[in-house]
């Protein structure tokens, strides 16, 4: 065979070995396959579910439309349901991947902890709001909020704010939105549960906090970002909640996002982490969406 027909038969044969990695179907841990979009690791079909962390959930939801989007034989299905339920469906079997705020070690048993992998894939931020009422604040101590969600103070008059009672928009236990809160600026102080409303997602405490005078709750970046005007966010000890903040350091209330898989992945799970790693995302949809990359 001559250099020009080894060289269209070696095209050839790639092509092939890309359709079939990116057409076949099966299950997660049985389909493989190399070849894919542009910045992923390749395209692997078969279906997965993902599930936890709302505050996670944009970015999660938006590489999984992209990644399926370049593999037509690949369904990624993103739900919500908040950290602690990731961590334990995942455990349980339930999904493939538990997208989490928080490490497992603080929602699970530690034999239960200890069978799932981590993989760290960003690095997120929240921001606390009040509703578009609560007027003359631009900025809440770690002190203040503490004092504010203990209900040591109860009315905003108290923190340079409208004559208003406070209402506190909670997060039920599960929610690492709230475990990272309670942690990193209430110091492991208990919230109080008076005067308060609970909801169970990032975008149901939007909503809560936009139609509830005098309300406050603490949100993601990305959903702070979609819901400008709509909500009042605040600085944090005299710092701007920007991503840059966040990445430098000098923001404090971030964390880590985590997909978690009960053992070493493999298949269509793999494939989509290795994505969600990869430059693509990283580079692209990561800042895009008001979140830090952890790869270069």
């Amino acid at each position: 065979m001559t250099g020009p027909a080894r060289r269209i038969g070696a095209l050839l044969l790639t092509a092939g070995l890309f359709v079939a990695a990116c057409s076949g179907s099966g299950s997660p841990a049985a389909s493989s396959g190399t070849g894919g979009g542009s910045g992923a690791a390749g395209c692997v079909s078969g279906s997965i579910t993902a599930a936890g962390s709302t505050a996670l959930q944009p970015l999660v939801d938006k590489a999984a439309k992209d990644y399926t989007a370049k593999c037509s034989g690949a369904q990624i299905q993103v739900q919500g349901g908040g950290s602690g339920t990731g961590l334990t469906q995942v455990s349980q079997g339930a999904v493939q991947i538990g997208n989490s705020d928080v490490t497992a070690e603080s929602k699970l048993p530690s034999p239960d902890a200890q069978a799932l992998v981590d993989h760290v894939v960003t690095k997120q931020g929240w921001i606390m709001v009040v509703s578009p009422d609560v007027t003359g604040i631009t900025s809440l101590t770690s002190a203040q909020a503490t004092d504010i969600w203990t209900a040591k103070v109860t009315n905003w008059k108290d923190v340079g704010g409208p004559d208003e009672p406070i209402v506190l928009v909670l997060r039920p236990e599960s929610s690492g939105t709230r475990s990272t809160f309670k942690k990193i600026v209430l110091g492991g102080a208990q919230e109080a549960s008076g005067q308060a409303l609970t909801e169970d997602s990032n975008g149901a405490v939007v909503t809560a906090v936009k139609a509830t005078p005098g309300s406050t709750s603490v949100i993601g970046f990305a959903y702070d970002q979609q819901n400008k005007g709509q909500v009042t966010g605040l600085q944090l000890d005299g710092v701007e909640a920007t991503v840059d903040n966040m990445a430098n350091g000098k923001y404090k209330l971030s964390a880590d996002g985590h997909m978690y898989t009960k053992g070493q992945p493999d298949g269509l799970v793999k494939a989509f982490i290795d994505y969600m790693l990869s430059p693509e995302v990283q580079q692209t949809t990561i800042p895009a969406l008001f979140y830090a990359p952890v790869q270069g």
